[in-house]
């Protein structure tokens, strides 16, 4: 939605970069590999950790996948996790350039040579933000309910990764590849070599749905699933790509094809360009947006369709669940927008859309019934209605049935019972009892919850449980559990989890329908024609 800068918008929509502490950790644990000697330690009872460098990278280069078995950062101590990539909103102290690591969360009876699945988990974070620390992200327990092996992998982020002053696109893209790829190769060290599925949240599940696009990944992974990715987005084109690039570059005032000056940046220089540049995105072109300016190019060579509903749809054969939460909008309405406890009042409805979605759509959301505005409540409930519909819900929903009309079956589930995220809890809307906003999903799929309640627990165990078969299967039903059925061309069947508001336990259309958003109202995918 709407915001007058774009930092304001990053604390509503990314995870809080709250520095994990270690667990205590009582053993030290080694495996052999075809890259030397993996070393980690005993995380919980049941779960070994390893962290480990898959790839290195000069600044603003490709990064190559290290040849040995590696700790992160250098270090010769196991139980140390790995630093983050530079970021803006953390201490310095926490990040670094080196910073191509992952974390491997491997359940101690999983057979050497087996067969275990292995999830791959992308954090989220608007592709500028966040990590494989980030809070609730500890795998062990995830692993140990799908008896898989857990990876929480970083790449890198923001100007380092997508903006290249001598021209290379989508840097961190590749280097989630070459993540892939280093799994591969590990994996039957430590049990695995059983199918491979990518999961990831927010811009995390962005990241996949680009893999999903990207011909030569296609083999590195076998299913996905996407958890509140903003599709409402799409892909960069190439030309506002080559503009932010060119902008960027004015503002470290280092010429395209000066290697030396751009050495010699400092990396509070280039965080503060990226600032600039995030904040001034959405004036320079409207279709880079405020929520997500810098994200992956549609380069038409590594990324070679939009996936979207801009251009025809390729066809598609991989299992993808596709989740939602009942309050993605919150963050942004309740604690960027309009914080605090008074109402707003109706006659804000209209220029706040307008400000976000331009005169023509907002009068066509305004005549659609589907936003009713009461006279003497409050307006943010409408607009956070609409902000979870059009760039979460909705556009989730339409991939869905484009996705099935191409050959590849989808399940489709919407969160009515969430676990409050760290970045939330100052949200006074995120805390109420009912809501869900963006994020409170992780908890709940680590099972890492803080103290859960038991209907906490109990919706834990079951997503846990139809991991378990996704992995293995393809298919999220599970023995003693709810059907869940899988989308059509026509109707997603969107599966309540949590909460039942409807008694056949689907969540509400409203909005959703083909008709209209992605027909009537557009995308801005769609509006800018990226």
């Amino acid at each position: 939605m709407v915001a007058s800068h774009f930092h304001l918008l990053l604390l509503a929509l990314l995870p809080c970069a709250t520095w994990a502490t270690p667990a205590v950790h009582s053993r030290a644990v080694s495996v052999s590999t075809p890259l030397g000697t993996a070393q980690g330690t005993l995380d919980v009872a049941g779960a070994n950790r390893f962290a480990v460098r898959y790839a290195t990278a000069s600044r603003w280069a490709l990064s190559t996948i290290v040849t040995e078995w590696q700790l992160p950062n250098g270090s010769d101590d196991p139980t140390v996790l790995p630093l983050q990539c530079p970021q803006i909103r953390v201490d310095p102290s926490t990040y670094s350039e080196d910073c191509l690591s992952m974390i491997l969360y491997v359940p101690v009876n999983l057979a050497v040579d087996g067969q275990a699945p292995a999830l791959v988990w992308i954090h989220g974070g608007s592709f500028d933000s966040g990590s494989a620390t980030d809070p609730a992200l500890e795998g062990s327990k995830l692993a140990i309910a799908t008896h898989s092996i857990v990876a929480v992998i970083q790449y890198r982020l923001g100007a380092l990764g997508l903006l290249a002053p001598q021209g290379p696109t989508n840097l961190a893209v590749k280097d989630t590849i070459n993540a892939l790829t280093f799994l591969s190769s590990v994996l039957p060290s430590f049990g695995g070599g059983g199918s491979l599925t990518l999961a990831g949240q927010s811009s995390g599940a962005s990241m996949i749905r680009t893999l999903l696009a990207v011909p030569s990944a296609s083999s590195l992974f076998q299913k996905a699933i996407l958890q509140s990715d903003p599709m409402d987005y799409g892909f960069l084109s190439v030309e506002t790509q080559t503009l932010l690039q060119n902008t960027f570059n004015d503002l470290v005032s280092c010429a395209a094809d000066d290697a030396a000056c751009q050495t010699a940046l400092t990396l509070d220089e280039i965080l503060d360009a990226q600032v600039t540049l995030e904040d001034e995105a959405n004036d320079l072109d409207p279709a880079a947006g405020i929520g997500e300016p810098l994200r992956p190019v549609r380069d038409g060579q590594l990324i070679t369709t939009p996936l979207d509903s801009t251009a025809p749809f390729p066809a598609v054969s991989k299992p993808l669940l596709l989740t939602n939460v009942k309050n993605e909008g919150g963050p942004t309405v309740y604690q960027l927008l309009f914080p605090g406890p008074d109402p707003l009042p109706a006659s804000w409805f209209e220029p706040v859309c307008d400000l976000s979605l331009g005169p023509n759509r907002t009068q066509i959301v305004e005549d659609s019934g589907f936003y009713p505005v009461d006279p003497d409540g409050d307006t943010r409930v409408p607009l956070e209605i609409l902000t979870t519909d059009y760039i979460w819900k909705c556009s989730t929903w339409t991939f869905a049935r484009n996705w099935v009309s191409h050959g590849g079956p989808a399940f489709v589930g919407f969160y009515t019972l969430g676990a409050t995220y760290p970045a939330n809890v100052n949200t006074t809307f995120c805390v109420e009892d009912g809501a869900v906003c963006h994020r409170d999903d992780i908890y709940i799929v680590f099972g890492t919850t803080p103290n859960p309640t038991a209907a906490q627990a109990a919706l834990t165990a079951e997503m846990q449980a139809r991991y378990r078969m996704f992995l293995l299967t393809g298919n999220p039903n599970a023995p003693g559990l709810e059907p869940w059925q899988p989308a059509t061309s026509s109707n997603v069947f969107a599966k309540e989890f949590g909460v039942k508001t409807t008694p056949n336990g689907l969540a509400p259309i409203g909005a959703c329908t083909p008709s209209f958003w992605g027909a009537t109202a557009q995308y801005d995918y769609q509006v800018f024609d990226i």
